[in-house]
Protein backbone atom coordinates (compact mmCIF):
# COMPACT_ATOMS: atom_id res chain seq x y z
CA UNK A 1 0.00 0.00 0.00
CA UNK A 2 1.06 3.62 -0.47
CA UNK A 3 2.05 5.28 2.80
CA UNK A 4 3.18 8.81 3.54
CA UNK A 5 6.01 8.86 6.09
CA UNK A 6 8.10 11.69 7.54
CA UNK A 7 11.68 11.69 6.24
CA UNK A 8 14.45 13.59 8.05
CA UNK A 9 17.65 14.69 6.30
CA UNK A 10 20.19 14.28 9.10
CA UNK A 11 22.76 16.36 7.19
CA UNK A 12 20.41 19.36 7.26
CA UNK A 13 18.99 18.81 10.76
CA UNK A 14 20.77 20.98 13.34
CA UNK A 15 18.90 19.58 16.35
CA UNK A 16 16.96 22.77 17.15
CA UNK A 17 13.94 20.69 18.27
CA UNK A 18 11.28 23.04 16.90
CA UNK A 19 9.54 20.15 15.14
CA UNK A 20 9.16 18.04 18.30
CA UNK A 21 6.14 19.71 19.99
CA UNK A 22 4.39 20.05 16.62
CA UNK A 23 4.18 16.30 16.05
CA UNK A 24 0.73 15.58 17.49
CA UNK A 25 1.40 11.86 17.71
CA UNK A 26 4.70 12.21 19.56
CA UNK A 27 6.56 10.28 16.85
CA UNK A 28 9.54 12.65 16.77
CA UNK A 29 12.18 12.93 19.47
CA UNK A 30 15.51 14.72 19.76
CA UNK A 31 18.23 12.08 20.18
CA UNK A 32 21.98 12.54 19.94
CA UNK A 33 21.49 16.07 18.65
CA UNK A 34 19.22 15.10 15.75
CA UNK A 35 15.46 14.92 15.28
CA UNK A 36 14.51 11.29 14.77
CA UNK A 37 11.35 9.48 13.82
CA UNK A 38 11.19 6.91 16.62
CA UNK A 39 8.03 5.14 15.50
CA UNK A 40 6.60 4.89 12.01
CA UNK A 41 3.50 3.46 13.67
CA UNK A 42 2.75 6.82 15.25
CA UNK A 43 3.55 8.94 12.18
CA UNK A 44 0.36 9.92 10.35
CA UNK A 45 2.36 11.36 7.45
CA UNK A 46 0.30 14.55 7.36
CA UNK A 47 3.30 16.78 8.03
CA UNK A 48 2.22 18.99 10.95
CA UNK A 49 5.94 19.28 11.75
CA UNK A 50 7.01 20.43 8.26
CA UNK A 51 6.45 24.14 8.71
CA UNK A 52 8.42 24.19 11.96
CA UNK A 53 11.80 23.12 10.60
CA UNK A 54 13.94 26.20 9.90
CA UNK A 55 16.45 24.05 8.00
CA UNK A 56 13.84 22.37 5.76
CA UNK A 57 15.23 19.03 6.90
CA UNK A 58 11.81 17.36 7.10
CA UNK A 59 9.86 16.14 4.09
CA UNK A 60 7.06 13.68 3.43
CA UNK A 61 8.08 10.56 1.55
CA UNK A 62 5.31 8.82 -0.40
CA UNK A 63 6.32 5.24 -1.00
CA UNK A 64 4.98 1.76 -1.46
CA UNK A 65 5.06 0.08 1.93
CA UNK A 66 3.66 -3.09 3.36
CA UNK A 67 1.42 -3.01 6.41
CA UNK A 68 3.35 -1.85 9.45
CA UNK A 69 6.00 -4.43 10.38
CA UNK A 70 7.57 -4.01 13.81
CA UNK A 71 10.42 -6.41 12.98
CA UNK A 72 11.46 -4.16 10.10
CA UNK A 73 11.14 -1.01 12.18
CA UNK A 74 13.15 -2.28 15.17
CA UNK A 75 15.85 -3.52 12.80
CA UNK A 76 16.11 0.01 11.40
CA UNK A 77 16.21 1.46 14.91
CA UNK A 78 19.17 -0.75 15.85
CA UNK A 79 21.27 0.88 13.11
CA UNK A 80 20.66 4.25 14.80
CA UNK A 81 22.12 3.12 18.12
CA UNK A 82 21.06 2.39 21.68
CA UNK A 83 19.40 5.74 22.40
CA UNK A 84 17.07 5.47 19.41
CA UNK A 85 16.14 1.84 20.17
CA UNK A 86 15.38 2.69 23.79
CA UNK A 87 13.30 5.72 22.79
CA UNK A 88 11.29 3.51 20.42
CA UNK A 89 10.67 0.84 23.07
CA UNK A 90 9.64 3.44 25.62
CA UNK A 91 7.40 5.07 23.03
CA UNK A 92 5.58 1.79 22.37
CA UNK A 93 5.13 1.16 26.08
CA UNK A 94 3.81 4.67 26.80
CA UNK A 95 1.27 4.32 23.99
CA UNK A 96 0.19 0.88 25.25
CA UNK A 97 1.14 -0.80 21.96
CA UNK A 98 1.74 -4.11 23.73
CA UNK A 99 1.52 -6.25 20.61
CA UNK A 100 4.23 -4.30 18.77
CA UNK A 101 6.32 -4.04 21.94
CA UNK A 102 6.26 -7.82 22.25
CA UNK A 103 7.46 -8.20 18.66
CA UNK A 104 10.28 -5.71 19.26
CA UNK A 105 11.42 -7.45 22.44
CA UNK A 106 11.37 -10.84 20.73
CA UNK A 107 13.54 -9.43 17.92
CA UNK A 108 16.01 -8.08 20.48
CA UNK A 109 16.17 -11.40 22.34
CA UNK A 110 16.81 -13.31 19.11
CA UNK A 111 19.56 -10.89 18.08
CA UNK A 112 20.91 -9.85 21.47
CA UNK A 113 24.53 -10.65 20.56
CA UNK A 114 24.34 -7.95 17.87
CA UNK A 115 22.76 -5.33 20.12
CA UNK A 116 24.74 -2.36 21.51
CA UNK A 117 23.25 -3.00 24.96
CA UNK A 118 22.43 -5.76 27.43
CA UNK A 119 19.01 -7.34 27.91
CA UNK A 120 19.13 -6.22 31.55
CA UNK A 121 19.24 -2.61 30.34
CA UNK A 122 16.04 -3.18 28.37
CA UNK A 123 14.38 -4.60 31.48
CA UNK A 124 15.45 -1.59 33.54
CA UNK A 125 14.11 0.74 30.85
CA UNK A 126 10.68 -0.87 30.71
CA UNK A 127 10.42 -1.63 34.44
CA UNK A 128 12.11 1.28 36.19
CA UNK A 129 12.24 1.39 39.95
CA UNK A 130 9.53 3.62 41.30
CA UNK A 131 10.74 6.96 42.60
CA UNK A 132 8.40 9.07 44.68
CA UNK A 133 7.75 12.41 43.00
CA UNK A 134 5.09 15.06 42.80
CA UNK A 135 6.64 17.10 40.03
CA UNK A 136 5.23 16.98 36.49
CA UNK A 137 7.85 15.98 33.94
CA UNK A 138 6.93 17.07 30.43
CA UNK A 139 7.56 14.67 27.54
CA UNK A 140 8.47 15.46 23.96
CA UNK A 141 5.37 16.81 22.26
CA UNK A 142 2.04 17.53 23.93
CA UNK A 143 1.36 14.99 26.71
CA UNK A 144 -2.36 15.45 26.17
CA UNK A 145 -2.17 14.13 22.61
CA UNK A 146 -0.15 10.99 23.35
CA UNK A 147 -2.06 7.90 22.19
CA UNK A 148 -3.12 5.49 24.90
CA UNK A 149 -5.55 2.64 25.38
CA UNK A 150 -7.05 1.74 28.72
CA UNK A 151 -9.61 -0.48 30.38
CA UNK A 152 -13.14 0.74 30.89
CA UNK A 153 -13.78 -1.76 33.67
CA UNK A 154 -16.76 -0.56 35.68
CA UNK A 155 -16.59 0.35 39.31
CA UNK A 156 -19.32 -1.10 41.47
CA UNK A 157 -21.95 1.59 42.02
CA UNK A 158 -23.69 1.79 45.35
CA UNK A 159 -27.16 3.15 45.89
CA UNK A 160 -25.91 6.66 46.67
CA UNK A 161 -23.50 6.89 43.72
CA UNK A 162 -25.04 8.84 40.83
CA UNK A 163 -21.97 8.85 38.60
CA UNK A 164 -22.36 6.58 35.57
CA UNK A 165 -19.23 4.78 34.31
CA UNK A 166 -17.37 6.00 31.23
CA UNK A 167 -17.29 3.87 28.08
CA UNK A 168 -14.21 5.63 26.70
CA UNK A 169 -11.30 3.22 26.14
CA UNK A 170 -8.61 5.29 24.39
CA UNK A 171 -7.05 8.73 24.02
CA UNK A 172 -6.88 11.12 22.17
CA UNK A 173 -10.32 11.39 20.55
CA UNK A 174 -10.13 14.60 18.48
CA UNK A 175 -9.95 13.60 14.83
CA UNK A 176 -6.95 15.85 14.12
CA UNK A 177 -4.99 14.16 16.93
CA UNK A 178 -5.86 10.47 16.54
CA UNK A 179 -3.47 8.09 14.82
CA UNK A 180 -5.30 5.74 12.42
CA UNK A 181 -2.49 3.18 12.85
CA UNK A 182 -3.07 2.79 16.60
CA UNK A 183 -3.85 -0.85 17.33
CA UNK A 184 -7.08 -0.14 19.21
CA UNK A 185 -8.74 1.00 15.96
CA UNK A 186 -8.15 -2.38 14.28
CA UNK A 187 -11.50 -3.93 13.23
CA UNK A 188 -13.34 -1.57 15.60
CA UNK A 189 -16.83 -0.14 15.31
CA UNK A 190 -16.24 3.61 15.08
CA UNK A 191 -18.35 6.39 16.57
CA UNK A 192 -17.81 9.76 14.87
CA UNK A 193 -19.50 12.36 17.05
CA UNK A 194 -19.97 16.08 16.60
CA UNK A 195 -18.44 17.96 19.52
CA UNK A 196 -21.77 19.03 21.04
CA UNK A 197 -23.46 15.61 21.07
CA UNK A 198 -21.94 14.38 24.34
CA UNK A 199 -23.14 17.53 26.12
CA UNK A 200 -26.67 17.37 24.74
CA UNK A 201 -27.41 13.64 24.92
CA UNK A 202 -27.53 12.10 28.39
CA UNK A 203 -27.27 8.57 27.02
CA UNK A 204 -24.06 9.26 25.11
CA UNK A 205 -21.86 6.72 26.91
CA UNK A 206 -24.34 3.88 27.40
CA UNK A 207 -26.33 4.18 24.17
CA UNK A 208 -23.82 5.56 21.65
CA UNK A 209 -20.23 4.98 22.79
CA UNK A 210 -20.50 1.55 24.41
CA UNK A 211 -18.34 -1.04 22.55
CA UNK A 212 -17.14 1.57 20.05
CA UNK A 213 -14.00 3.62 19.46
CA UNK A 214 -14.57 7.38 19.45
CA UNK A 215 -13.42 10.31 17.33
CA UNK A 216 -14.92 13.79 17.60
CA UNK A 217 -15.02 16.74 15.21
CA UNK A 218 -16.87 19.99 14.54
CA UNK A 219 -17.70 20.46 10.83
CA UNK A 220 -18.35 24.19 11.31
CA UNK A 221 -15.44 25.38 13.45
CA UNK A 222 -12.63 22.93 12.72
CA UNK A 223 -10.05 23.65 10.04
CA UNK A 224 -8.34 21.09 7.80
CA UNK A 225 -11.37 19.07 6.75
CA UNK A 226 -9.26 17.49 4.00
CA UNK A 227 -7.13 16.01 6.80
CA UNK A 228 -10.30 14.62 8.38
CA UNK A 229 -11.15 12.85 5.13
CA UNK A 230 -7.63 11.43 4.83
CA UNK A 231 -7.71 10.08 8.38
CA UNK A 232 -11.17 8.56 7.94
CA UNK A 233 -10.05 6.89 4.71
CA UNK A 234 -7.03 5.42 6.51
CA UNK A 235 -9.26 4.10 9.28
CA UNK A 236 -11.39 2.32 6.69
CA UNK A 237 -8.60 1.06 4.42
CA UNK A 238 -5.78 0.34 6.88
CA UNK A 239 -7.43 -0.21 10.28
CA UNK A 240 -10.25 -2.22 8.68
CA UNK A 241 -12.88 -0.64 10.91
CA UNK A 242 -16.14 -2.60 10.74
CA UNK A 243 -18.73 0.17 10.81
CA UNK A 244 -19.25 3.90 11.36
CA UNK A 245 -21.94 5.43 13.54
CA UNK A 246 -22.23 9.18 13.03
CA UNK A 247 -23.80 11.20 15.87
CA UNK A 248 -24.76 14.76 14.96
CA UNK A 249 -26.92 17.55 16.32
CA UNK A 250 -30.11 18.59 14.52
CA UNK A 251 -28.57 21.96 13.59
CA UNK A 252 -27.83 22.41 9.84
CA UNK A 253 -24.04 22.80 10.17
CA UNK A 254 -23.78 19.25 11.52
CA UNK A 255 -24.75 17.90 8.10
CA UNK A 256 -21.21 18.77 7.09
CA UNK A 257 -19.87 15.94 9.25
CA UNK A 258 -21.96 13.38 7.38
CA UNK A 259 -20.77 14.82 4.06
CA UNK A 260 -17.12 14.57 5.16
CA UNK A 261 -17.56 10.91 6.05
CA UNK A 262 -19.43 9.99 2.86
CA UNK A 263 -16.84 11.79 0.73
CA UNK A 264 -14.05 9.94 2.51
CA UNK A 265 -15.81 6.62 1.90
CA UNK A 266 -16.05 7.40 -1.83
CA UNK A 267 -12.24 7.29 -1.89
CA UNK A 268 -11.96 4.00 0.02
CA UNK A 269 -11.47 0.51 -1.34
CA UNK A 270 -13.93 -1.01 1.16
CA UNK A 271 -17.65 -0.58 1.71
CA UNK A 272 -18.79 -0.47 5.34
CA UNK A 273 -22.17 0.29 6.91
CA UNK A 274 -22.83 3.86 8.05
CA UNK A 275 -25.57 4.79 10.50
CA UNK A 276 -26.49 8.40 11.29
CA UNK A 277 -28.12 9.34 14.60
CA UNK A 278 -29.39 12.90 14.98
CA UNK A 279 -29.72 14.38 18.47
CA UNK A 280 -32.09 17.26 19.19
CA UNK A 281 -30.97 20.33 21.08
CA UNK A 282 -33.27 19.25 23.92
CA UNK A 283 -31.32 16.03 24.32
CA UNK A 284 -33.33 13.32 22.57
CA UNK A 285 -32.92 11.27 19.39
CA UNK A 286 -34.89 12.93 16.58
CA UNK A 287 -33.86 10.80 13.61
CA UNK A 288 -31.92 7.68 12.57
CA UNK A 289 -31.04 6.54 9.08
CA UNK A 290 -28.49 4.32 7.35
CA UNK A 291 -26.39 4.60 4.20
Amino acid sequence: MLREIVKIDEDLCDGCGECIPNCHEGALQLIDGKARLISELMCDGLGACLGHCPQNAITIENREAEEYDENTVIAQMVTKGKATVFAHLKHLKEHNETEYLGVALNYIKQNITQMPFKISEVHDLLHPKQKPTVAFRPTNGCPGSASSSFSNAKLALNETDSEAPSELTHWPVQLHLINPAASYFKHADLLVAADCVAFAYGGFHQKLLKAKKLVIACPKLDHGKDIYMQKLARLVNEADISSITVATMEVPCCNGLVNIILTALDNCNRNIPVKVIVIGIEGHVVAEHEY
